[in-house]
């Protein structure tokens, strides 16, 4: 059977029933605790969820408080299922440079295949929220979307020669990623008012099955076979050395400059993402209280909303690349970002919680485009370990910008519900007083003379 080298249905796939589950399970959890708070059934009608506005009310009280235990626990479960998640995204994609990237798109799917089973028992059978923690566990040993991600996106990088081409496709999978979030979003509203969670967890667990059949018998890996069996059999302690060599030798023999625009470039990727992860992460229960009191299919509307985002932002993408560099594109995209967090800290109303997305049309870019960056900076046999970073940055950054993010709205959501997308927005300092120093030193001419010759044309396609 021949085999093809097409990523990008695996990662539609995986995205989708995914991005299916993640706002249900959410909402899952707040119906849970209101249950458990009001010992009653949830209500919800085609208008609006059961939601108190009248803040006299000892209804609307309690109302704030499943607000706080919902954010508090979704805090607890990204952390369980963090840590595990860590290491296994570490060690799979690292070793994807010697072993294959197959491994890295076949666990996080495995896993979210018994993530799945587990809440449609939990759903059918009402089991305790508690087990919960051990899904996530569970999942986090598997690699989770870390690793899944760090696995496409090195993928990519393999297949891809030309360095124009290796921004584009990387953006494609960005978009792939948004827009495919943003349908699962929306069909999420349906699939839970037509079928409930059960069976929608059920359909979820269908499509892993048919994602990880595609990865087994149909995608061809980037390491051919021949070399995979030609490899000398390593223990683990060779291959657990293996493992962190790559990513030390990786800074330890690489030029100075290259070593700090490395370690810039991560960094930036990684303060951005702190703070579009823990503002973007709040939305469902954002819209879930008051004055807003969406219901599920509103939910959904607003998470297809984003699919405009990405659509715009692969196309910013797509459209900048061929006039300004790289880091002017990272610069537009996180101006686009403030404004949509700065606007939603004051949407009280439906329309204006919908507008938000227009001033956010090219907030994605920066995240694409720092991934393409960074791979461009390394030499071939080094993406592996500059992924591996990346997905481990991934992990961190989104845990503790999770965590930091529920904790404060848990804090806030009485005073001022707005305050963490306040927050979020001016955190985006921190990126761009970074750029903006990068971009005032020069990484070209006599810098690049302390670059070995082969690196040389891998630094000038960073500022193309």
């Amino acid at each position: 059977m021949r085999k093809v080298l097409c990523v990008e249905p695996v990662i539609f796939i995986y995205t989708f029933a995914s991005s299916l589950t993640s706002p249900l399970v959410q909402q899952f959890i707040y119906r849970r605790l209101w249950e458990g708070e009001y010992n009653s059934t949830f209500i919800s009608d085609s208008n609006a969820s059961h939601c108190e506005q009248n803040e006299s009310s000892p209804t609307y009280i309690k109302q704030k408080e499943v607000q706080e235990k919902a954010s508090v626990f979704n805090m607890q479960l990204d952390i369980t299922g963090a840590v595990p998640s860590l290491i296994v995204a570490f060690v799979i994609v690292a070793n994807g440079d010697r072993q294959g990237r197959k491994r890295s798109l076949v666990l996080p799917s495995v896993g979210a295949l018994i993530a799945n089973i587990c809440l449609t028992l939990i759903s059918y059978f009402s089991l305790s929220l508690s087990i919960l923690f051990a899904v996530a566990f569970i999942t986090g040993m598997f690699g989770s979307m870390a690793t899944f991600l760090g696995g496409g996106f090195a993928f990519i990088a393999d297949v891809c020669h030309d360095e124009k081409q290796k921004t584009t496709r990387i953006a494609v999978v960005d978009l792939i990623f948004g827009v495919v979030s943003g349908l699962a979003g929306l069909s999420s509203g349906y699939f839970l008012r037509g079928i409930g969670f059960t069976w929608t967890f059920v359909t979820a667990s269908l499509l892993h099955v048919i994602n990880i059949i595609y990865i087994i018998f149909f995608l061809e890996d980037t390491v051919g076979i021949s070399e995979l069996q030609h490899q000398a059999p390593v223990s683990c302690k060779e291959l657990f050395r293996e493992t962190f060599s790559g990513v030390y030798m990786l800074f330890k023999t690489a030029p100075y400059k290259k070593r700090i625009l490395i370690t810039v470039l991560l960094f930036t990727f990684m303060t951005y993402l702190f703070t579009m992860v823990g503002g973007s992460s709040l939305f469902t229960l954002y819209e879930l209280d008051e004055p807003l009191c969406w219901n599920e299919v509103y939910i959904g509307y607003g998470a297809a909303a984003f699919t405009s985002v990405s659509l715009t932002s692969f196309l910013g993408v797509y459209l900048f690349s061929k006039c300004l560099k790289d880091i002017y594109i990272v610069f537009i995209g996180i101006f686009s970002y403030i404004g949509g967090m700065v606007m939603t800290a004051f949407a009280k109303t439906t329309l204006l919680m919908f507008l938000v997305r227009v001033p956010s049309l090219l907030c994605f870019m920066p995240i694409p485009v720092l991934r393409s960056m960074l791979s461009k900076v390394v030499l071939t046999g080094e993406q592996g370990a500059v992924f591996a970073c990346i997905a481990c940055l991934e992990v961190v950054t989104s845990t503790i910008s999770l965590s930091v993010f529920n904790i404060v709205y848990a804090a806030t959501v009485a005073w001022f519900s707005g305050f963490s997308f306040l927050l979020s927005a001016g955190l985006c300092v921190i990126p761009l007083a970074i750029l903006c120093w990068l971009l005032c030193t020069s990484w070209n001419g006599e810098d690049l003379a302390l670059l070995a010759p082969e690196e040389v044309s891998s630094i000038d396609s960073v500022d193309s």
